[in-house]
């Protein structure tokens, strides 16, 4: 399969956030995609909004040396957020290379974020949908470490330790991960996606 050329200057033109809508899932681990787009959000001045034709909470509005950017938190769950994202990229006719997925990733340490201009959806569900829809896996993501869960007899300790919330002490952590993270994607917008993976992919938060 052919893979994205990492000599291109990739732009995102629209970045989308995983995560579950509803009460019950805020703040926690799998819904980290979503804090990122409400902290671009507030950083850019984005007025987010329900949308039903994309089956998500969307805003449109303008970011550093973008004269137009869309932000997307699909409202599909999980393992539809593909459909939300169809959705808007058939709407304004945009390439699913300019689409940036934001997401959790348990083998990522809480701490470290990694972008790619490709990939597999690594198990997590919300890619595997992503991928389906968008018929490509030719497209920009960036994932949030959020940790591994301390022992994994079963499945359940995966699924409870991803559905829960970060603990008093990661919260610093996190918040600080996203300050990251608003800076990788301004980054790639302002000079693709290439340039901020060779400046993002290895810090961690905590150590210079």
């Amino acid at each position: 399969m052919a893979t994205a050329d990492s000599s291109a200057l990739v732009i995102p033109q629209l970045i989308v956030g995983l995560g579950n809508p509803g009460e019950k899932y805020n703040q926690t681990r799998h819904n980290i995609g979503f804090e990122a787009i409400d902290q671009l959000a507030r950083r850019w001045g984005v007025a987010l909004s329900e949308n039903r034709k994309f089956q998500g909470v969307f805003g449109e509005g303008r970011a550093p040396k973008v004269d137009k950017i869309r932000l997307l938190k699909p409202l599909t769950y999980m393992n539809l957020s593909g459909q939300s994202m169809r959705a808007v990229i058939d709407w304004y006719k945009l390439p699913p290379e300019s689409v940036l997925v934001i997401y959790d990733d348990m083998d990522l340490p809480l701490g470290k974020l990694r972008l790619r201009l490709s990939g597999s959806a690594g198990g997590h569900n919300g890619m595997k949908s992503a991928i389906a829809h968008l018929g490509t896996q030719n497209f920009p993501r960036l994932r949030i470490g959020i940790g591994a869960p301390k022992v994994v007899a079963e499945n359940k300790d995966t699924i409870s330790h991803v559905l829960g919330q970060f603990s008093k002490t990661e919260a610093a952590t996190v918040s600080e991960v996203l300050h990251l993270t608003t800076d990788a994607v301004e980054m790639s917008l302002r000079e693709g996606i290439a340039k901020a993976m060779s400046l993002y992919n290895n810090r961690v938060v905590g150590s210079e």
